[in-house]
């Protein structure tokens, strides 16, 4: 059985993950539709396995660790890679993500880090970007596909990812209590503007959310803190506790005029 050679999460890597394959003609799935079941895969000759996803507080998130986790191939890949999204810096995200593939016996033969317009705003502090800093990053992020691009088709080996300042600390101390204090999905609610148009429920990329008796959605106990349905909704309705008044939503658009 054929596996899918990249994997992706929300709409920035989308689309770096469907221009890296447009570019290198190769085929592209999502994550969240790939059923891994108790049995190996084969990869045709030569093909190469990539991995592009989102960096959740300076780390893979933990949907893509559990992925690699289960996946099982009849052989060790050839050629491996990954390309991770981020709103400023990576941290140590491609250290984290390299030790995940060893541990499976496999070797991580390239990593690049593409920065994309920032969409986390859940914590004080954090926010989506101005208008015109959106437009400067998906121009310079559309340079750096193509460079990406160039260095894959040579199957270059090399980690190239902007770690940015303590790395170490970002990754390995605030990463884990991020993933232990911050990742509830209970503070997660729709305010009366919610129309009911149940965008939010489609743009969950791991269905944790479904609309009540009254069309209100509600979310369940497996939340990637995303923030996918937080930046759907047409209303701005999705609150996340009192932490996202005032701010902004992001959506990846193609006519944006930085591309």
């Amino acid at each position: 059985m054929r596996i899918p050679t990249k994997f992706l999460l929300t709409r920035n890597s989308r689309w770096v993950a469907e221009s890296l394959g447009k570019r290198l003609e190769d085929a592209v799935e999502d994550i969240t539709d790939v059923k891994i079941e108790k049995k190996e895969y084969t990869l045709p000759e030569g093909e190469i396995l990539g991995f592009v996803f989102p960096v959740y507080a300076w780390a893979p998130p933990t949907i893509v660790m559990d992925f690699i986790s289960l996946l099982r191939l009849s052989s060790a890949p050839k050629y491996v890679f990954f390309v991770c999204t981020c709103g400023d810096d990576s941290g140590k995200t491609a250290d984290v993500f390299c030790k995940a593939l060893k541990e499976k016996g496999w070797e991580c033969n390239a990593g690049f880090s593409v920065i994309m317009p920032n969409t986390y705003v859940s914590l004080p502090g954090f926010n989506v970007d101005p208008l015109h800093i959106v437009s400067k990053k998906l121009r310079e992020a559309k340079e750096r596909i193509e460079y990406i691009s160039s260095k894959l088709a040579a199957r270059a080996r090399l980690i190239d990812c902007y770690e940015g300042a303590f790395p170490w600390i970002k990754s390995y101390l605030i990463h884990p209590l991020f993933m232990h204090t911050l990742m509830s999905p209970k503070p997660f609610k729709a305010a009366d503007s919610c129309i009911s148009c149940g965008l939010c429920e489609k743009a969950c990329p791991v269905r944790n959310i479904h609309l009540k008796e009254r069309g209100k959605p509600e979310w369940g106990s497996h939340c990637t803190m995303c923030l996918a349905c937080y930046h759907s909704c047409p209303k701005h309705a999705i609150e996340y506790s009192c932490l996202t008044q005032k701010k902004g939503q992001y959506l990846f658009d193609k006519s944006n005029k930085g591309l």
